[in-house]
């Protein structure tokens, strides 16, 4: 797209600039992704030079070092306790001896069948004192303790690496005269210069177990056939590669329901997202400074009440409108004896318009979202500095000119890394939707085979559905949430590298 000078653009009256920068915008995608492609390709070009690199490094350390290097090659820790390093050289000797003790008792049998995820499933068998259980394979457990043992695979050949580096350069310190670190000095190291190490050693470990191996364990079930009728034990699961991929993603197939489910899912959880994010920006921020204009009484008062609502639990709220706009709730009494309507209220059940309970969520999206934004925005707008709107009212600014030229470009400039979170939230704000209507009404041309479908549910509650009941498919959930990533982590990027936050930092400064 050809740019214009700066001074065109600020000839452009607002409605042209807006035009311009949305054309910007979406011209730009293509760049940013043709920029992400090149930084992955960038990405594994230094992963091969690098292993190059390391596998030299070996080959001539090997070649060059003494036999007390060499000899660390087999005997992990040898040469650190020879070069005068016991400390290190006794961990690397226990990590080894862990490691073969764990392979020789554990690890090389689920390595050998993490192929195929098992070969004989557990059966029934009748004996002389009734019926009984044979234990076969547990796929779930094989998979489970194949990715470990591939861990700890991938754990020694970084540490053999490390201790092997450490040789070659105690070498280099003894050939020059020079003294290696003691025990002592390590151990003082790590609570003085390398303090931060040993700070956050305990929690990389917790991030490790409890949020990185869970997620590479989703993402290894994707590519299984694990439902209910795939237990694991009763019945084995196995490997289905990226079939599973294509049937969420095949959306030429008329006759696909798990695509046309994840399509139509996908734009409705598009669409909710922005109005859930966007409506609650602009009401929050003309709010906040309705409260603000000079001579509005009661200001603490009304943003007390508005904090309140803050501090009363978001489910509490959720559940309590759920209830009240039932079919059998407060509000559908009310309007039958006042006559408004003759027969009960259906909002969030299966007889409910799927497009009026879809505004509905809306609305109560934003009673509930105003109040974060009314706090953000009254921090903002009272150290937007007052000159600004002096010079305007002098210039003959009108207060929509004043907003639109001062107010907005500020909050939004400030605001534009809390829009993208408040945005990629949405995409899975699992709380609104599934407290508010449970995802009814029911969408039963979409149900089946891609479990319940209802025509509010979002991916992340539609994820939730496919793992539960007789019929649940916890593939199709894994390969869900792996979509949902990336859905959210292309938007994000690219939102990110195209806001005036992060491309202008300096503009208000």
């Amino acid at each position: 797209m050809k740019q214009i000078s700066t001074l065109d653009y600020l000839k452009m009256n607002g409605w042209n600039k807006f035009l311009y920068n949305l054309k910007c915008f979406f011209c730009a995608i293509p760049h940013h992704l043709l920029n992400l492609v090149k930084k992955i390709g960038n990405f594994f070009k230094r992963l091969g030079l690098g292993i190059w690199a390391n596998l030299k490094d070996l080959w001539l350390t090997f070649k060059n070092g003494k036999w007390q290097t060499k000899l660390s090659f087999l005997i992990m820790g040898f040469g650190s306790i020879w070069y005068g390093q016991p400390l290190r050289g006794v961990l690397f000797l226990l990590f080894e001896i862990v490691f073969v003790l764990y392979m020789g008792m554990a690890g090389a049998h689920w390595l050998s069948k993490f192929d195929n995820l098992g070969d004989a499933a557990g059966h029934k068998v009748e004996t002389e004192w009734g019926e009984g259980w044979v234990n076969g394979d547990d796929s779930f457990k094989i998979l489970m303790y194949g990715l470990l043992t591939i861990i700890f695979i991938i754990a020694l050949v970084y540490t053999w690496r490390l201790q092997i580096k450490q040789c070659r350069i105690n070498e280099e310190i003894m050939a020059n005269g020079k003294k290696v670190k003691s025990g002592k000095d390590d151990l003082k190291s790590l609570l003085d210069d390398q303090y931060h190490k040993t700070l956050l050693a305990l929690p990389l470990t917790g991030i490790a177990v409890f949020t990185v191996f869970p997620i590479i364990f989703m993402i290894l079930v994707a590519f299984t056939n694990y439902d209910a009728s795939h237990d694991g034990h009763g019945v084995l699961f196995t490997w289905q590669g990226f079939k599973n991929f294509g049937e969420i993603i095949n959306f030429s197939n008329g006759e696909s329901v798990v695509s046309m489910a994840f399509g139509e899912i996908l734009v409705w959880t598009l669409i909710w997202a922005f109005f859930a994010t966007f409506t609650n920006y602009f009401l929050g921020m003309f709010v906040a400074m309705m409260i603000n204009k000079k001579g509005i009484q009661f200001k603490k008062g009304f943003r007390t009440i508005l904090v309140m609502t803050i501090a009363i639990p978001q489910f509490i709220s959720l559940l309590y409108i759920s209830n009240m706009f039932s079919e059998t709730g407060f509000i559908s009494k009310l309007l039958q004896d006042l006559g408004i309507i003759s027969e009960n209220l259906h909002l969030f059940d299966d007889k409910a318009n799927p497009h009026l309970t879809r505004a509905w969520i809306i609305i109560v999206n934003i009673w509930i979202g105003i109040p974060y934004l009314m706090l953000i925005a009254t921090g903002i707008l009272m150290n937007i500095p007052a000159d600004l709107y002096e010079s305007a009212k002098i210039d003959g600014a009108s207060g929509i000119q004043q907003f639109g030229k001062i107010t907005l470009p500020y909050m939004l400039f400030v605001t534009g890394p809390y829009l993208l979170t408040s945005f990629t939230g949405n995409l899975n704000n699992f709380n609104v939707i599934y407290l508010l209507t449970g995802g009814t009404p029911t969408n039963a041309e979409l149900s089946g085979a891609s479990g319940s479908v209802g025509y509010t549910d979002i991916l992340i509650t539609w994820l939730f559905k496919i793992t539960q009941g007789t019929d649940s498919k916890y593939y199709l959930a894994s390969v869900v949430g792996i979509m949902i990533f990336i859905v959210v982590s292309v938007l994000s990027l690219i939102v990110y590298n195209v806001m005036p936050s992060n491309r202008n930092e300096g503009d208000f400064s």
